[in-house]
């Protein structure tokens, strides 16, 4: 009688998933119905029934051995030396026979399938043909999972078959437009998680960012694949999968990889994800999951929330509505003092809850969220004892200070408040700071002297610092300009022995590539410094001094800080309002400057 193991066999399905072995089909049945506990009873498996047959030898027993008996006729010549039944009893005539049917000639081979539309449309059917087919049977036999388990394994055979599509994404609008996506998509509510997971994994490698599709082709089946409900029916897997189960962990990490795969694709769709707020939810609760370890989905999630604030402010302000701010400085506060393990998931866990704090931080809703969960208080405590946390807190900072309009101000204010001077100066003063250091640091002072209210207590508290100890800080942010500027100059005298020679249009296609070389020579800091440096001239007369007693010695004026700040005047655009003040604010500064 034939098994339910080579039913599977027969159906071509190579690598089925299987848990433990379970002999009675009704065992194995995955009911949508919950059992009493209130849990779904699921994973459905088939699996192989050992076999307990003992070896025991059969028929009559050999003749003792006499080298004189006779047993037959002698083997054919050029046979086999050990005998017919070990050499196959067939001459050396009929092994070239064999060997030629075996082996026929290459140009009699089949021509490989030519994957077209033609192709597309009796796959579809045959998919088509499965899915109602196996719907059927569950239907009809409900209770009887083995007249339905067979049709389970030829519908998990024809969904991997899909994966070849993502080799021809020029079939993806056929695909889409006769509604074969919807249909892949439909199959995520499957009674059976295996075909479900399946269903993600195929999705997963059609929208992978290395599937060679055009702007086109990817829309038309991304398009699809949302007018199919695929975030919703995503939801629904991470809240009925048990990641306790190694395939259903599985499958959570695949429906991690398809959000990310959408918000990679386009800004719009990265929006449209960020709408579902029962998949941020999700996120959200995902992240903060009890772990001895931390896990790779746990991280994955938090990878996937840093991944959908980068893509847009609309994304930002949204997470910032769901106390997203809080739930991650409360998870950060664990690393003050303790550093994750270098190189494990969870450096990358921690990584990419700062770089998605960072992110959300950049917009007015998340700086007042920052300042209401303490987040100040947080960032100063790890500059002053933390250790790996310190460069990602003090970034964290940076751009919290950063932007224009009130909650800056706000923020700016909370960290003279919390006492933040002594230690952003302290950090500031040490010798052989690195570069993303200094650059902090120094966008940190560009904030505050940019944003605290005149005559206030928290401005004259921070020009103090500047002042203090005969303008030690002053005099740095001189030497600093120096060595940024001499670094510059080296890369611009390159720059100019290149355009020698170029025509307009050669100078024009370089144009992008020679602002990345300035920018990492340090083109931004040197700005930053220059606008710092112009606040001090503006603000106070023994600064103003210092300043230009420092420069020359070097033979420079007040018109080195005063050309790279008009240059930087040049290149904002003023469509923007933030980019509107900034322009009025650098105009001010030039005219100290004379």
């Amino acid at each position: 009688m034939t098994s339910i193991d080579e039913l599977f066999k027969a159906s071509g399905v190579g690598s089925k998933r299987k848990l433990e072995p379970l002999r009675d089909p009704n065992e194995i049945y995955k009911s949508p119905r919950l059992t009493s506990n209130g849990k779904s009873s699921r994973h459905a498996r088939v699996e192989d029934e050992a076999a307990n047959d003992d070896d025991v030898e059969a028929g009559p027993a050999p003749p003792e051995d006499d080298e004189n008996g006779d047993y037959g006729p002698d083997l054919p010549p050029d046979d086999d030396e050990e005998g017919r039944f070990y050499g196959g009893g067939i001459t050396a005539q009929e092994n070239e026979a064999l060997d030629y049917v075996d082996d026929p000639d290459p140009s009699e081979i089949a021509a490989p399938e030519k994957f077209d539309s033609a192709w597309l449309r009796r796959t579809v059917i045959n998919f088509e043909k499965r899915i109602n087919k196996n719907a059927e049977l569950r239907a009809k036999f409900e209770d009887e999972p083995q007249k339905f388990i067979a049709s389970e394994a030829d519908l998990d055979t024809d969904i991997k078959a899909l994966s070849i599509l993502s080799e021809h994404p020029e079939l993806y609008p056929e695909f889409a437009k006769l509604g074969s996506v919807a249909s892949l998509v439909g199959l995520l509510a499957h009674e059976n998680t295996d075909i479900a997971i399946d269903a993600v994994e195929i999705i997963n490698e059609l929208t992978d960012e290395d599937v060679s599709a055009n702007d086109d082709q990817w829309n038309a089946l991304v398009d699809a694949l949302l007018e199919a409900d695929l975030l919703g029916l995503l939801v629904s897997n991470f809240e009925r999968l048990d990641e306790e189960q190694e395939v259903d962990r599985s499958g959570v990490y695949y429906a991690l990889s398809v959000v990310e795969n959408l918000c990679s694709g386009r800004t719009t769709t990265a929006e449209q994800v960020a709408e579902n707020d029962k998949l941020l939810k999700w996120l959200l609760r995902r992240i903060q999951a009890k772990e001895k370890t931390v896990s790779q989905n746990k991280q994955y999630a938090a990878e996937v929330l840093a991944i959908l604030v980068q893509t847009s402010s609309k994304n930002r302000r949204k997470l910032a509505s769901l106390d997203a701010t809080d739930i991650m400085l409360q998870l950060v506060a664990s690393y003050r003092k303790r550093d994750p393990e270098k190189g494990g998931e969870e450096e990358e866990y921690m990584e990419n809850l700062f770089e998605a704090l960072t992110c959300i931080v950049d917009e007015p809703e998340g700086k007042t969220k920052f300042v209401e969960a303490e987040g100040v208080e947080l960032c100063l405590i790890m500059l002053k004892e933390g250790k790996m946390s310190k460069p990602a807190a003090l970034r964290l900072l940076d751009h919290t200070a950063g932007g224009s309009g009130q909650a800056g101000t706000e923020v700016c204010q909370k960290i003279v408040e919390a006492g933040g001077l002594k230690n952003i100066f302290t950090l500031f003063m040490k010798k052989n700071n690195d570069n993303q250091t200094t650059e902090h640091l120094i966008g940190i002072f560009s904030s505050m002297l940019r944003l605290l209210p005149a005559d206030s207590a928290e401005r004259i508290r921070t020009l103090a610092k500047f002042v203090e100890k005969d303008y030690e800080k002053t005099q740095k942010l001189v030497k600093l300009r120096r060595e940024y500027a001499t670094r510059l100059s080296s890369v611009d005298q390159a720059i100019r022995a290149e355009q020698s020679g170029m025509s307009a249009e050669e100078k024009e296609e370089m144009a992008d590539e020679w602002f990345s070389r300035r920018l990492d020579a340090g083109l931004f800091c040197l700005q930053t410094l220059d606008v710092v440096l112009a606040w001090l001239v503006a603000e106070d007369g023994g600064a103003r001094k210092t300043i230009q007693k420092l420069l020359a010695d070097r033979d420079e004026t007040l018109g080195v800080i005063k050309e790279t700040i008009q240059e930087q005047i040049d290149g904002i655009d003023v469509e923007d309002a933030d980019g509107k003040d900034t322009r009025e604010m650098l105009t001010t500064l030039v005219e100290f400057l004379q």
